[in-house]
């Protein structure tokens, strides 16, 4: 019996359970942090370039780091298949679904995320000027004149984004291609959040920005559409449009309309203006949902790898 598709589901599985039980890595043997350094080497140069060259060169940088993202784990897949061979049946299986679980957890952050977002509402609970300092890790936007209320909203809106960018996108990509595509995604989606602004990174940024764009669309959407009833679909559709974003009005309008908030960003977009205002009691309503999001994306995810290669 051919277990061999069996391999990827459960190394998503095992990859969840370690991000559970253990959380982040070490630092230095962290594939992201060695992905920020590659781009945050490569930011300063080209912002400093005119538009042109920027642009271009920026285009360049990110083909290469993704590029090597992707070749090196393909290179540790491989090799791992490669040292794995001569254990077969099930012992061999789950060893090797071990080994890819490893590899494959750095590539994702739920608990992270989830415990970041809990410190925002600890610190608000202590004082609006330590919520607003707690938020800042979180978000690029300035949190010194939010009230509580908009910092419990951006934080909300930062968990909804980042369950698809942080976990479901992952392991959508992974589902699909295995450990480089999951490492292809990552370093696009760290590309995006370090280069991809409108202000000085405009034109250097702009390459992987799209690029992020692209890899996200159809996570984006599973993210949304799971996280809410079908009879909302309607009001999803025309909320995730109001954001600047393609992708990120899609989880977090889902999240808004879920729970009857109004989420926003000051000056620049309203989701369900209808909703209330976030209270102290809705964060944690919102990690509820979201962790339940989750288990209904992976589930989803484990079938369609196994499908994938069934076909």
């Amino acid at each position: 019996m051919n277990l061999m598709p069996l391999l990827l589901p459960l190394a998503m599985l095992i990859a969840l359970l370690v991000d559970r039980l253990f959380g982040e890595p070490p630092a230095r043997l962290h594939p992201v942090v060695g992905m920020g350094q590659y781009l945050g080497f490569f930011g300063p140069r080209l912002t400093a370039l005119p538009p042109g060259p920027a642009f271009a060169g920026g285009a360049l940088a990110w083909l290469l780091g993704a590029l090597l993202s992707a070749a090196l784990a393909l290179s540790l897949e491989m090799l791992l298949m490669q040292a794995l061979r001569p254990w077969t049946g099930l012992p061999g299986l789950l060893l090797c679904a071990l080994a890819l679980g490893l590899l494959l957890k750095p590539l994702l952050a739920w608990r992270m995320l989830a415990e970041e977002v809990q410190a925002v509402e600890a610190a608000l609970q202590q004082s609006l000027e330590a919520g607003r300092a707690r938020l800042a890790r979180l978000v690029s936007r300035d949190t010194r004149a939010l009230s509580a209320a908009e910092v419990r909203e951006a934080a909300i809106e930062t968990l909804a984004e980042n369950l698809n960018d942080s976990v479901v996108a992952p392991l959508f990509w992974f589902a699909l291609a295995g450990l480089p595509g999951a490492a292809l995604y990552r370093f696009a989606n760290t590309a995006d959040a370090m280069w991809g602004y409108r202000d000085e990174r405009e034109w250097s940024g702009k390459f992987a920005a799209r690029a992020d764009d692209v890899l996200s669309w159809l996570p984006a959407r599973l993210t949304g559409l799971l996280m809410i009833p079908l009879w909302q679909l309607p009001r999803l559709l025309r909320e995730a449009g109001r954001t600047p974003s393609p992708n990120s009005g899609w989880p977090m309008a889902a999240m808004a309309l879920d729970l009857g908030l109004s989420l926003g960003k000051p000056g620049v977009y309203r989701l369900n203006a209808k909703g209330v205002a976030p209270e102290p009691a809705h964060l944690p309503q919102a990690l509820r949902r979201a962790r339940l999001t989750l288990w209904r994306c992976s589930g989803l995810l484990v079938l369609l790898a196994l499908g994938w290669r069934l076909a």
